[in-house]
């Protein structure tokens, strides 16, 4: 068999799993579907296996199917990495470093493209906003080579974590709101405060819904958002506060006619950092940023930022 025949078909496979239809695989892959359909099944005679479940549709992977296709994902990130390779020994790193962020990590981006950019002037960066769940299966499916993401207390033992900082909260409120002379804050405080906030779907909103049961109260959320930056659309009307996390209010600023007033004590959290592949294959583009976050100290910066 064809080393490029193989590699094609490997390809294919992929493309399949990940779009859950012949057709857009096929035009992910820039060919008919009949020419990517005969390819898996010319994959499965080679292999001696069913790979693919069939019917009126794509009906899934069977199990020697899923295990091909984690093959897969790992033979064409070794090929990946060794052209990556070859090209980083001729030209340095030259690289797209594929990050997916948690929306609460998203302002802190532009420090760590900075640190990644500084250190390789060629590389490149895209960046994809995720839930967790979604970075996990990134990384394991070789689709990402980093996440920015809230860590685990138990550290997955196929990934190596780099802890960045662990959130402080502010109230960003109105100037001539009721609570605007304060220089600190409880969370008690914070009862009957109408209030924008992220969703409950998102790990952030749980943290705080948690610290304010805590206090025996609960927020009067009139916005919910899936960004940090709605959230701050919102809070420039002057109508409305909102509990920050210290380096959105270090990206973002005090808008005009808002303050920020600190609020004690800082719940329990877990850090936010930076997550890569730690066993065999990991990428050179991941290595590349966790060495120059690391090198950058972006973590002390970060935590004592705000």
């Amino acid at each position: 068999m064809s080393g490029d025949i193989l590699l094609r078909q490997l390809e294919y496979l992929v493309a399949l799993h990940r779009e859950q239809h012949f057709g857009r695989a096929a035009a992910a892959c820039h060919v008919s579907q009949p020419a990517l359909s005969a390819a898996v099944r010319k994959l499965e005679q080679q292999l001696g296996v069913q790979i693919v479940r069939r019917g009126q549709r794509y009906g899934g992977l069977t199990e020697e199917g899923g295990q091909v296709l984690g093959w897969a994902h790992r033979i064409l990130a070794e090929r990946d990495a060794l052209l990556l390779d070859l090209d980083r020994l001729q030209h340095g790193l030259t690289a797209t470093v594929r990050v997916g962020a948690i929306p609460t990590a998203v302002p802190i981006l532009p420090a760590i493209t900075v640190a990644l950019t500084d250190r390789h002037p060629r590389a490149r960066m895209r960046i994809e906003v995720l839930s967790s769940a979604e970075i996990v299966r990134g990384l394991a499916e070789f689709e990402l080579d980093a996440g920015l993401t809230y860590l685990p207390e138990e550290p997955d033992a196929h990934t190596r974590v780099l802890p960045l900082y662990r959130e402080r909260y502010l109230l960003l409120t109105p100037d001539s709101g009721p609570l605007a002379d304060r220089e600190t804050l409880s969370w008690a405080d914070l009862a009957g405060v109408p209030m924008c906030a992220l969703s409950t779907t998102m790990q952030n909103r749980r943290i705080l819904d948690a610290a304010l049961a805590e206090a025996g109260v609960r927020a009067d959320v009139v916005v919910e958002a899936d960004t940090v930056e709605s959230l701050y659309a919102h809070l420039r009307t002057r109508r409305w506060s909102s509990v920050v996390a210290h380096p959105w209010a270090q990206s973002y600023g005090v808008p005009d006619g808002l303050r920020l007033i600190p609020i004690r004590p800082t719940p329990h959290t877990p850090a936010v950092g930076l997550v890569t592949g730690h066993q065999r294959p990991s990428t050179l583009a991941a290595a590349a940023l966790h060495d120059a976050v690391l090198a950058a100290d972006l973590g002390a910066r970060l935590d004592q930022a705000g």
